[in-house]
């Protein structure tokens, strides 16, 4: 079933466009909804009573959803999948194993949560006005270059030449805090420094890779650059959308 003249639109959501720097695709947008779209259990039930729909009273709602909600998280951590209807998650171990009596290290094997979206959900879609809200701040790390393994996108070598690129990404700025960091995926996101810059521009940064355990990482930058000598007050942190490995 497609979307015509005949079925109403019942829903919107609004984006903003980005620029790409990956590739065929420099020059191009993708786009992203506003990360302050984020909704409340407390939000959700209170837009569900004025709907309508809840029965009984909104502070039972929410209890019984959290309820719900921390009873769910219990049985994903146990190793069960759970099916919420219009959507499922389920438990994930990463990495792999080099033979079958190496034990489990957290760091090279870590337990994430996928998500699969159900056709109830997929049908909604149907449904959906996309309304573009312009550009976005064009901060964007768009790809990181491993030397060593020659990927793009995929892997960090300790020790080894890295070459980030991007737009306005510069590093520059008076706050100590400044510079480039590789932030491992966790439970606690880990936020590990990068010392060693030998290029250092608005586009590309290119440095070594600093000692990282195994793990998965984001790239980031830390920076008050703006344009020309203007500066933030707060330096503002730039984060990879992808994420990286290392052995």
């Amino acid at each position: 079933m497609s979307l015509d003249e005949h079925e109403p639109v019942l829903h919107r959501i609004h984006v903003k466009l980005h620029p790409s720097n990956l590739g065929k695709m420099e020059g191009k947008y993708f786009a992203r909804t506003a990360s302050e779209a984020s909704q409340s259990i407390e939000q959700v039930c209170k837009a569900d009573m004025e709907r309508g729909g809840g029965t009984g009273s909104y502070d039972d709602m929410v209890k019984y959803v959290k309820r719900f909600l921390n009873e769910a998280a219990y049985q994903l951590t146990d190793g069960f999948a759970v099916d919420f209807g219009f959507f499922s998650v389920r438990p994930h171990i990463g990495g792999t194993f080099d033979s079958k009596y190496e034990k489990r290290d957290p760091q090279k094997h870590p337990v994430s949560f996928h998500f699969r979206a159900h056709a109830p959900l997929k049908r909604l879609t149907n449904y959906i006005e996309v309304e573009v809200d312009g550009i976005a701040d064009s901060r964007c790390i768009g790809r990181l270059f491993d030397q060593e393994s020659g990927t793009v996108n995929e892997k960090l070598t300790p020790g080894g030449f890295y070459s980030l690129h991007g737009s306005r990404i510069k590093a520059a700025g008076d706050d100590p805090r400044v510079g480039v960091y590789f932030i491992q995926q966790g439970i606690e996101n880990v936020q590990i420094r990068a010392k060693r810059i030998s290029s250092n521009t608005t586009t590309k940064i290119i440095g070594i890779v600093p000692a990282l355990p195994a793990g998965t990482y984001k790239a980031a930058v830390l920076t008050q650059y703006v344009s020309g000598t203007v500066s933030l007050n707060e330096p503002k942190l730039i984060e990879s959308l992808f994420t990286l490995k290392v052995d």
